[in-house]
């Protein structure tokens, strides 16, 4: 997402690389692909490669790799070496195992951004956000409550959440107005208003997956 972003407030195309798009059974039609993706940069400039967990691509070279893959990460280093004098193609990797990545590799990725977990003002926009077209109880819903509760939630634990509150109305609903699989009332579909409870299963299970993680840290350590 934050790729995303940043292709759209600079104005560049956006090309998303996987590993399933570029492999390929066949001898040397991989290397043709990452060719391929150069080159389409190159006629789409400014434009930013964006590959997604890029330590399962561009990881540390070993003599025990495979020729293809060797040959494989031997062409992308060429191709990008290729396009340091134009300056308009940018290469942007995400991932999680930065020390997996081949040193060659974080050479030519002179900036480096920690993502780290959203603040309580940054949590607050996303909640705004997630929840701006959802009806919530005026009176059993509390936001500065909801934000406070999810310290140390991330951006996906944070949507996830809203959509199992969502679910539980639904749930409420269909309890309520569907027997036997058929509407038993009349009228259009009226789902009852989000509450703060219908977000405390998530919260619950979160905190019962940290306590128990804490717990069993000592004994990991030995």
């Amino acid at each position: 997402m934050l790729a995303k972003a940043l292709a759209k407030e600079s104005g560049a195309n956006f090309i998303s690389i996987r590993m399933s798009s570029i492999m390929d059974k066949w001898y040397g039609e991989s290397n043709k692909m990452v060719d391929a993706v150069f080159s389409l940069a190159a006629k789409l400039q400014p434009c930013i490669i964006f590959i997604d967990e890029i330590d399962s691509f561009l990881r540390e070279r070993q003599s025990a790799d495979h020729e293809v893959t060797a040959t494989l990460k031997a062409e992308f280093m060429t191709l990008w070496d290729g396009l340091t004098s134009s300056g308009r193609i940018l290469v942007l990797g995400a991932t999680n195992r930065p020390n997996d990545i081949d040193s060659a590799f974080m050479r030519r990725m002179p900036k480096r951004f920690s993502v780290g977990l959203p603040n309580i003002e940054q949590r607050t926009r996303i909640l705004k956000i997630l929840l701006k077209d959802t009806e919530v109880d005026e009176k059993e819903f509390n936001l500065d409550q909801l934000i406070l509760s999810t310290d140390g939630f991330s951006g996906s634990d944070l949507k996830e959440m809203c959509r199992d509150a969502a679910l539980n109305a639904m749930r409420d609903y269909i309890r309520q107005n569907i027997k036997n699989g058929k509407k038993v009332t009349e009228g259009d579909i009226k789902v009852r208003p989000l509450k703060n409870s219908d977000f405390a299963g998530t919260l619950k299970n979160t905190l019962t997956t940290a306590s128990t993680a804490e717990f069993l840290e000592p004994s990991a350590l030995g």
